[in-house]
């Protein structure tokens, strides 16, 4: 096992619901682990949810990444979408189907706002399929940057439609 790089921790969303959406996020999870000046240090179960937007789309499947990265933010983001456009993501309708998301969801205890990208991810508070597999690496005394603890953005926000999958 390779060693833990020094550097931030971070939390990376995967979510997929087309071709294979288990095989597409497990094959992400390897992508990330491999990018170099990253490490793995958890990986939330797989969560059957349901999708945000057109309702004419496949449910998603969806997990949470924790890794420690050397990596800056901005940087992080772009080897993530290195990784989307390889699984053949095309961005063509706002919270369509796709075959691979990634998200760059927290990056240590930063608050980030630059054009390309936001953390906390936005939308983040809002998504069980988000919250629910955080919590499952991070612990609900996490305290997410602005948002407050982790496990009061759980109370708020009820797992409706949102099923673990067994491994």
């Amino acid at each position: 096992m390779a060693a833990v790089p020094s550097g931030v921790e971070a939390y990376i969303g995967l979510g997929s619901n087309l071709d294979n959406p288990v095989d597409q996020v497990n094959q992400a999870r390897a992508a990330i682990a491999a990018l170099p000046g990253v490490a793995e240090i958890g990986f939330s179960p797989l969560y059957r949810s349901l999708p945000v937007g057109p309702q004419d789309q496949p449910d998603y499947i969806n997990a949470v990444m924790r890794v420690v990265t050397e990596l800056a933010p901005l940087a992080l983001l772009r080897q993530l979408q290195q990784i989307e456009n390889q699984h053949g993501r095309l961005r063509l309708v706002r919270w369509g189907a796709r075959t691979l998301d990634l998200d760059v969801l927290l990056y240590g205890q930063q608050a980030i706002n630059e054009p390309d990208l936001i953390v906390p991810h936005p939308e983040l508070a809002k998504r069980a399929f988000v919250l629910y597999p955080l919590a499952d690496v991070a612990g609900a005394d996490l305290v997410v940057p602005g948002l407050g603890l982790l496990s009061q953005l759980l109370t708020a926000c009820p797992a409706d439609g949102l099923r673990k999958l067994n491994s």
